[in-house]
């Protein structure tokens, strides 16, 4: 194992205090809306302490590093680990499946749009699935709500052109019915858009404010509508089921899931992908037809998984072969899986072969390392490989 120094994202949206505090480092006033651990392109971890990007060293050697099956599978470390701490909401976005990622990355790359344009919305092949494990209260909207549910909150806020909506989907709630109503929400233009949210957002302002359960439909919609005025996503999200994991909480993204995290710090890791398209209720670009292709459209229930701990081991399920995730008490004495893997400490203290990790430290562990004892007491979590087929 060898210890790795993340990388930051000062995203917009990011808070300036929740990442420098797990890390120990005083705040600068700027967001910090991610901390990145793996071997992404853009912005691989260091190892320390001669500063080698691990990108370049799972390149140099890819069997040591990955292992052969995963090396032949991927060529690179295939998933990448994330604090994420969200002060205010993300955009409204959704990943494409592998097919959707190879597609949009070839078409794009005809078209001759550099990979880090910011008009790019394909900048790998790979799709993006995500998992995230809540360290605090964590709100989020995830996937479409059963018709049923979306008129009745369509029809308490009442305005004539939501009414309108709601009786499209109660004559036709199937996913293309849905599919419908999203693409002629996020296709109107700036008059059609101000037109439809305006009255949306004075009718949630003129409410009273008595608990009913649209108080917190009204309440996004002033939030959302107060950083976006006229932003037709306002709408969209009202069509989304709102979830709350509690610490320790974790909810699986797959292909197509239009989502948007709201607020809260949590660690999530997914596929080594930056394919992200955006729908809106952003300061970035919005590439809303790719996102109307790859969003499916079905109504969901969110599963939130609560996975209890087994020999001090917390294991969150994955249903796909690049990623998994287990938080792990560590009490005394336990034998982590072997590589490639990523750990970062979160509290207390866990010490190893020739390394210590203290809140706020990470390390690769490499394939060729094996199985680690690791000793102490202390709260981990640690990144890996799902299952290969």
């Amino acid at each position: 194992m060898q210890i790795i120094e993340g990388i930051a994202r000062n995203y917009d949206w990011g808070s300036p205090t929740a990442i420098p505090e797990i890390l120990g480092r005083p705040p600068t006033g700027e967001p910090v809306a991610e901390l990145w651990l793996g071997a992404h392109p853009s912005a691989p971890s260091v190892l320390r302490p001669d500063d080698t990007p691990l990108d370049r060293v799972v390149a140099r050697d890819p069997v040591a590093a990955l292992g052969a099956d995963t090396a032949e599978a991927f060529g690179r470390l295939p998933f990448l680990l994330k604090i994420l701490a969200a002060a205010a909401p993300l955009s409204l976005q959704a990943h494409p499946s592998a097919a959707q990622a190879e597609e949009g990355f070839v078409r794009e790359e005809a078209a001759g749009i550099p990979v880090d344009a910011p008009a790019r919305s394909f900048r790998d092949r790979s799709h993006k699935p995500e998992l995230i494990c809540a360290l605090t209260e964590f709100d989020a909207l995830c996937g479409f709500r059963p018709p049923e549910a979306t008129i009745a909150v369509f029809e308490s806020i009442g305005t004539p052109r939501l009414v309108g909506i709601a009786e499209r989907l109660r004559a036709d709630g199937s996913p293309a019915g849905i599919a419908r109503v999203l693409e002629g929400v996020l296709t109107l233009d700036d008059a059609g858009a101000s037109a439809l949210v305006g009255p949306v957002v004075e009718a949630c302002s003129e409410a009273p404010d008595d608990g009913d359960d649209a108080a917190v439909e009204r309440a996004l919609v002033l939030d959302l509508a107060r950083r976006h005025p006229g932003d037709a996503g306002v709408v969209i999200a009202l069509m989304l089921n709102r979830v709350t994991l509690q610490p320790n909480d974790a909810l699986f993204l797959g292909a197509g899931n239009l989502h948007m995290y709201l607020d809260g710090v949590g660690i999530e890791v997914m596929a080594n992908s930056d394919n992200v398209l955006r729908g809106g209720l952003t300061t970035k670009p919005v590439d809303v037809a790719s996102l109307i292709e790859v969003v499916d459209p079905s109504p969901i229930t969110p599963e939130i998984q609560r996975p209890a701990l087994v020999d001090g081991i917390a294991t969150y399920a994955s249903p796909v072969p690049e990623f998994s995730l287990q938080r792990i008490e560590l009490d005394g004495t336990a034998v982590l899986d072997g590589g490639p893997a990523i750990v970062l400490c979160l509290d207390g203290r866990a010490e190893g072969p020739d390394l210590v990790l203290d809140r706020g430290v990470a390390a690769w562990m490499p394939a060729a390392d094996g199985p680690v004892a690791l000793h102490g007491a202390a709260t981990l979590y640690r990144a890996g490989l799902g299952r290969l087929a």
